[in-house]
């Protein structure tokens, strides 16, 4: 699984990084962002809540999240 690195990035920053990445991805594939912004969590859920794509966010430490994006 690809691992994308938005640690320190601020909105929109890891929203663009995450639409390049789903352009890659073919069915089945999925990859995983790091993010530590609450505001990329609320980003990030908007655009993924109006698509097909299957998600999962985990707040792994206080403060920073893993997202586990798949494409069915």
């Amino acid at each position: 699984m690809h691992k994308l690195d938005c640690f320190g990035d601020i909105c929109p920053i890891p929203l663009l990084k995450m639409q390049n990445e789903i352009e890659t991805l073919a069915s089945g594939e999925t990859f995983q962002m790091v993010v530590d912004h609450s505001c990329v969590i609320e980003s990030i859920q908007e655009s993924l809540g109006k698509s097909s794509l299957i998600y999962e966010i985990e707040e792994v430490l206080n403060g920073v999240w893993e997202i586990t994006i798949t494409k069915p």
